[in-house]
């Protein structure tokens, strides 16, 4: 259950990625699909947001000592490889989109690759890393609303 005092987007959201997470665990391609569909039914500013955040947060924890070129291919080689086998539609390339992204690297669109909405391949990180960093996916999914919540409700000075 998550917290009474969220404003409604935010447990909107975070039931939202955690049914896609779980999803995902499951290897559940038919669930994965409508679950992310149901994601980009939501403010897709905040979802980013949200999901950028899960990210960062896993990265750090799988890898406390800094993350390596090494380690940043392996998670996308590892990711793409666990999800090719059930999930027929993945996007290698917003795989890479989703990562760089969480990670503040923002590459330009190719004008030979049409831009991608990111969520799936955000969901299909989170569920990898969160086994890797041995987290439940809650947890961080609870920590990133949480703290982008506090992040708007600090007064600029």
């Amino acid at each position: 259950m998550w917290p009474t005092d969220w404003p409604s987007s935010a447990r909107t959201i975070a039931t939202a990625v955690e049914a896609a997470v779980a999803a995902a665990h499951a290897a559940d391609e038919p669930a994965f699909t409508e679950t992310v569909a149901d994601l980009a039914e939501l403010p897709a500013d905040q979802v980013s947001s949200v999901l950028a955040a899960i990210v960062r947060e896993l990265l750090e924890i799988a890898h406390p000592d800094g993350l390596t070129g090494d380690d940043v291919r392996a998670v996308l080689e590892a990711v793409v490889r666990q999800s090719a086998t059930w999930f027929a539609r993945i996007d290698a390339t917003a795989i890479v989109g989703a990562l760089t992204g969480a990670l503040g690297v923002h590459e330009a669109n190719e004008p030979d690759h049409p831009a991608v909405n990111p969520q799936p391949a955000a969901v299909l990180l989170i569920a990898y890393l969160a086994g890797l960093a041995r987290v439940p996916a809650q947890d961080s999914i609870r920590r990133a609303i949480d703290e982008i919540a506090r992040a708007e409700t600090v007064e600029m000075p």
